[in-house]
């Protein structure tokens, strides 16, 4: 197993500890943000909440962002409307880009979904590298939005 692999498996364990029993969204958005941005050591790390039909800001860590995104535009609009994590390895060749900081150059988007399969989030990951996210990434942070309670 990859020193990734391990600090994911290890990510994952305390984040499932953190938000265990813990009813309130916002309160388990922003520690997973936090716990994400400081184990990893990305650029930004967030979530949007889908909220009257657009994305709207939640939670997050690192620079100011966009607080509203509408369905199918960007990468996060995109991976709402396709209902699936979306790993963009340079961001200039992604059509529609929302560039909220011109430093992001990679960028991962994983969708939160409710009980009953609706997407109530997306997470945002971007990062100052290109191709900074893989499969282990994808992998890993779809689990943890799985722990993600919204609703």
């Amino acid at each position: 197993m990859d020193n990734k692999e391990q600090t994911y498996r290890l990510l994952t364990e305390q984040i499932q500890a953190l938000t265990e029993g813990e009813t309130d969204g916002v309160a388990v958005m922003a520690n997973v943000c936090a716990a994400i941005h400081e184990t990893m050591g990305f650029f930004w790390t967030g979530f949007y909440r889908v909220k009257n039909g657009e994305l709207v800001l939640g939670p997050f860590q690192g620079p100011v962002a966009c607080m509203h995104i509408g369905f199918g535009r960007g990468v996060c609009g995109t991976a709402w409307k396709q209902r699936e994590t979306i790993v963009v390895p340079d961001v200039e060749q992604f059509p529609g880009h929302i560039a909220c900081s011109s430093l992001s150059r990679s960028e991962i988007v994983v969708p939160v979904f409710s009980k009953d399969g609706d997407v109530l989030a997306v997470l945002d990951i971007d990062s100052k590298e290109l191709a900074t996210f893989d499969d282990t990434d994808r992998r890993y942070l779809e689990q943890i939005c799985k722990l993600v309670n919204v609703e």
